[in-house]
C-alpha cells in the first residue's frame, strides 16, 4: 500500500513529545480560514510512498529522537488515509518507533467500518495532537466549512481509548478569542479523558503567500495576530501551558 505524502520534516520539536520526524499527508476536506497548509488540500497531489520507504527515511534521524521522540503524522487530514495510517503505524511499532497522530477529527465515524479501523489505529498510537477549532457547531462551520458534532465524539473516543491527548486551539481574533467561546471550549475539554496538555496557538499570517501562489482567496484579509495579553488570557481560561 502507498500513501500520498505532501512532504516530510526531519527535526520537529513542537509536534509531539521529544524530537519528531514529521510526515505531512496529502488531502483535507475542511477549508479552515487560517489554514497554513492549503497546498495539502488536493487529495490527488503529493508523492506516493510506502510505509517502509517513509520509515527508512525517518530512521536516518533516529539518533536525534532520544527516549521520547519518534514520528508524527500530520496533514492535511491524515485520517482521510486511515488504511495507510494503520499500515504505517503497524510497521513503526515493529521497528520500536513511537507514534503520534496530528488530526482535527473531521472524517471520524464511530460505527461501521471506519469505527473499526479507527479503534485499530488507536491501538497503534502513543499520542494524539487534536486540533479543537471551535466550541459551537455554527462557529465551527463558519471557520472550516463543517460542523463539529462528530469531532467532539472523536476526541472523546480517543480519550476513552487510553491514548494520551494534546489539545491544540488556534486563537483567531474575532473568531475564537472571546471569553464566552473560550469558557465553552474549556467545558468541552474538561469532558475529555487523558488530556496531557493544552496548547494555544496564536493565529499568524505566514502562509498568505501560499494562497497568492495557488490563486486561493485569503478570507481573513489583513487580520492581525492576537495580542500577547489575549494569548495569555486564553491560556489561563483553557488551562494551557
Amino acid at each position: 500500500m502507498k500513501g500520498r505524502v505532501h512532504s516530510t520534516e526531519s527535526f520537529g520539536s513542537v509536534d509531539g513529545p521529544g524530537i519528531r520526524f514529521i510526515i505531512f499527508l496529502q488531502g483535507c476536506k475542511m477549508r479552515c480560514m487560517y489554514c497554513h497548509n492549503p497546498d495539502t488540500w488536493n487529495m490527488e497531489a503529493g508523492e506516493e510512498m510506502s510505509a517502509a520507504e517513509i520509515l527508512d527515511k525517518a530512521e536516518r534521524f533516529r539518533s536525534y529522537w532520544g527516549e521520547k521522540g519518534g514520528i508524527t503524522v500530520s496533514g492535511g487530514e491524515p485520517l482521510l488515509q486511515i488504511d495507510f495510517l494503520i499500515e504505517l503505524f503497524q510497521e513503526a511499532k515493529k521497528r520500536g518507533i513511537n507514534t503520534c497522530l496530528d488530526t482535527a477529527g473531521q472524517p471520524y465515524r464511530g460505527d461501521g467500518e471506519f469505527g473499526e479501523k479507527f479503534r485499530a489505529l488507536m491501538g497503534l498510537t502513543d499520542t494524539v495532537l487534536f486540533d479543537l477549532k471551535h466550541a459551537t457547531a455554527e462557529g465551527h462551520k463558519e471557520l472550516t466549512g463543517f460542523d463539529n458534532g462528530n469531532i467532539q465524539e472523536c476526541v472523546e473516543a480517543i480519550g476513552k481509548s487510553g491514548v494520551k491527548i494534546w489539545i491544540r486551539h488556534v486563537l483567531v481574533p474575532g473568531k475564537t478569542d472571546s471569553e464566552e467561546h473560550l469558557r465553552a471550549l474549556r467545558a468541552k475539554i474538561d469532558r475529555i479523558e487523558n488530556v496531557e496538555r493544552v496548547e494555544v496557538l496564536p493565529y499568524h499570517t505566514m502562509a498568505k503567500y501560499k494562497y497568492e501562489k495557488l490563486g486561493i482567496p485569503y478570507r481573513l484579509g489583513e487580520l492581525e495576530p492576537p495580542t500577547k495579553e489575549s494569548v495569555e488570557k486564553a491560556k489561563e481560561i483553557l488551562g494551557a501551558r
